[in-house]
């Protein structure tokens, strides 16, 4: 005799299902908290995908000396800024934040007022207080596990230095000063990695005005002519009957044509 499960078994077994749980990630996320103290600011977990931290301005710099040290993620990956300004100067291309914005209000403005977004870190994972902020992503070879750290950058648009700890993070830093004018306390060579020197401006922040966007849509929408229409293959039944006909003499009998006589 065969039991089939009863319904109220397998209600346990959905519900069971979708309990996910990420022991490493909850003991990283309490062993950061244990030591940060109140500079962990916010976290997000994401049981199996992720983990998103952000500390105050302050710690930056021995977060980065407590997972390399402390944790083990010993791998950098990236160092990067970020302008949460809405541009002044809308949108030329339709961007992933429309779509969800156009899903909860159904109007969406190019105007910053009508947006919905503060234009600052509070419109990302972990939330900000700041227009301006930077992110970092460092991975454990050990545990297999990364982490991203993330940080507010005040008026003074001032920072402390990571290549203290991971010296692969210099031209990083370089190029979010060169992009944002962040600068990396600590790091004494903050040189333009891409522009001259004498360059003014910053050319990632919102309010930068690139010219080539506002007169052709960046990364340029380009007219593409369609490809021309294929014929349809011929079918083997078809490529048989042509090659048949080929080698028959006009006579009807069969071609001797690169044959014996």
């Amino acid at each position: 005799m065969i039991l089939l499960p009863s319904a109220d078994q397998d209600t346990e077994t959905t519900e069971a299902e979708e309990i996910v749980t990420d022991d490493a990630r909850e003991a990283l996320l309490e062993a950061m908290s244990s030591e940060l103290g109140d500079a962990l600011v916010a976290s997000h977990l994401e049981p199996g995908v992720d983990l998103w931290l952000r500390v105050s301005n302050e710690a930056w710099s021995d977060t980065a000396e407590y997972l390399r040290e402390r944790q083990r993620f010993r791998y950098f990956e990236w160092l990067a800024g970020i302008d949460w300004m809405p541009s002044p100067f809308g949108r030329s291309l339709e961007a992933a934040v429309d779509v969800v914005q156009a899903e909860s209000d159904d109007d969406v403005s190019d105007s910053p007022d009508d947006s919905g977004l503060t234009g600052t870190g509070a419109d990302g994972v972990t939330g900000g207080e700041t227009r301006f902020q930077v992110f970092a992503r460092v991975h454990s070879l050990t545990t297999g596990l990364g982490v991203t750290i993330k940080a507010d950058v005040g008026d003074d648009l001032a920072i402390g230095t990571w290549i203290d700890t991971y010296a692969g993070a210099a031209w990083h830093e370089r190029e979010t000063h060169e992009m944002y004018g962040i600068t990396f306390t600590g790091n004494p060579d903050m040189r333009n990695l891409y522009l001259p020197m004498e360059f003014e401006g910053y050319p990632l922040r919102k309010d930068y005005p690139l010219l080539a966007r506002l007169i052709k849509p960046w990364p340029g929408i380009v007219d593409v002519e369609p490809m021309p229409e294929l014929d349809e293959a011929p079918s083997p039944a078809e490529t048989n009957r042509v090659s048949a006909e080929a080698e028959t003499s006009p006579d009807g009998t069969a071609s001797t044509e690169g044959g014996d006589a």
